[in-house]
């Protein structure tokens, strides 16, 4: 059983390394990355895995996004808050032991339940679908500032009529 702890109580420098292992050192030119450019992670939504040793085996991390809806004439384009789910990551010794859905699991039930924003993430969606409920059905009119592949473009919500059908992804600036 994995012993999950708040992310910003475990060294920036740790995290930083189990996300190169996890992901190689080139993770940062990933789309993801730039749909969450310039905007801090969310320290209420994020975790940490330890092993059974104590030692850091996996992350999630949850940044604040939006979808804008495309512009109309003379109208200023809305903003629909999102919670991007990602990266979970997991060492690739530890994977397959519990800790990536202990940790997903851990985010979803940290949600506010008066208001819980759709999540977004892009991610297996086998995986995703399987165990939490995410899906492409909502996504295939959205847009992201780099390649992706729209079968892993994944969006998780109690209420799919609010989303828009399409816009582009980005950081959420308040």
């Amino acid at each position: 059983m994995a012993n999950l702890i708040p992310l910003d109580s475990v060294d920036s420098a740790l995290v930083e390394a189990l996300l190169d292992r996890a992901f190689e050192p080139t993770r940062a030119r990933r789309t993801a990355y730039k749909v969450r450019d310039g905007v801090d992670w969310l320290p209420a939504l994020s975790f940490a895995a330890l092993d059974s040793e104590e030692r850091l085996a996996g992350t999630i991390q949850c940044w604040p996004v939006a979808l804008t809806e495309p512009a109309a004439e003379g109208i200023k384009p809305k903003r629909h808050p999102l919670i991007m789910v990602g990266p979970v990551a997991v060492l690739p010794e530890q994977q397959g032991a519990g800790f990536g859905q202990a940790l997903v699991t851990a985010t979803l039930a940290a949600l506010s339940p008066e208001a819980p924003l759709p999540q977004v993430m892009i991610g297996d969606p086998e995986y995703y679908e399987r165990f939490f409920g995410f899906s492409s059905a909502y996504t295939s009119g959205w847009l992201l500032p780099g390649p992706w592949d729209p079968a892993r473009l994944l969006c998780r919500t109690d209420r799919p009529e609010v989303l828009p059908t399409r816009g582009m992804l980005g950081p959420w600036r308040g």
